[in-house]
């Protein structure tokens, strides 16, 4: 990147600043889920976007946020994670209501709906950011994903699913896009994530950003959006590197 490009970058957002909050890495964080919170530190500051960083374990009490962050676990974290995170529903839910950012993955993506049912065991609850829920599948979904958007240009998401969870989406909830390779939230209805409002949640590992540029840049902008009240327009940056990562895995099969 030349000087004469970092200095455009600086002027058109230097000062502004979105804040983050991870929810539970330590004990949600496979398939370098912690790349996407890289990837969004990153992106800001390449843009002289300050990138307030917070990690929210058990018990803690989570602050506000522009943006919030949930990885995947196995079911013994999510377990430990569900129960610290309903005592906070109400505190989450007026936060998605203020137009607060949400991006989870997998596991973590599984709690922003009403529950996760697992073949043995107890129900875990969620925290309903999503009018969805799940429940355990017999057949595991390993391999990787290309869906389709309807609200970003390109209109692909790729990455890698690793979960035998079956996600199924209701009312106002809609899917965070549509497969073309891979099996997505169910296997069946051909629906990958889902979005309501600004929470986003999906099955795609990867990590996901990374290869996602396009959408990393749709969060950040709502993040800013939500602190200052309007639209921004952030500098474009050269993505070359992102794009062949993302086209090398695109409509391939595992």
């Amino acid at each position: 990147m030349n000087e004469l490009y970092d200095i455009i970058i600086a002027m058109e957002t230097s000062g502004l600043k979105i804040s983050a909050g991870h929810l539970y890495p330590k004990q949600l964080n496979l398939y370098g889920d912690m790349g996407n919170i890289i990837t969004l530190k990153r992106r800001c500051e390449w843009r002289g976007i300050e990138f307030e960083y917070n990690e929210i374990n058990m018990n803690d009490k989570i602050p506000v946020c522009d943006l919030y962050f949930i990885g995947g676990g196995q079911d013994k974290e999510q377990i430990d994670v569900s129960k610290s995170m309903y005592l906070q529903k109400d505190f989450l839910i007026e936060q998605r209501d203020n137009d607060a950012v949400f991006l989870g993955i997998c596991g973590g993506y599984q709690l922003f709906g009403h529950y996760y049912q697992p073949f043995d065991g107890e129900k875990l609850l969620g925290v309903s950011l999503l009018d969805a829920y799940t429940v355990a599948g017999k057949k595991r979904f390993i391999g990787n994903v290309t869906a389709h958007t309807d609200f970003l240009t390109p209109e692909t998401l790729v990455g890698f699913e690793n979960h035998s969870g079956l996600t199924y989406l209701q009312n106002d909830t809609k899917p965070l896009a549509v497969v073309s390779t891979g099996n997505g939230n169910n296997g069946k209805d051909k629906t990958e994530g889902a979005r309501y409002k600004n929470v986003f949640g999906t099955y795609l590992h990867g990590s996901l950003l990374p290869k996602n540029p396009h959408l990393a840049d749709y969060l950040i902008s709502l993040a800013l959006e939500k602190r200052y009240g309007e639209k921004i327009q952030l500098a474009k940056l050269n993505d070359e590197i992102e794009y062949n990562a993302h086209n090398s895995v695109l409509d391939k099969a595992y």
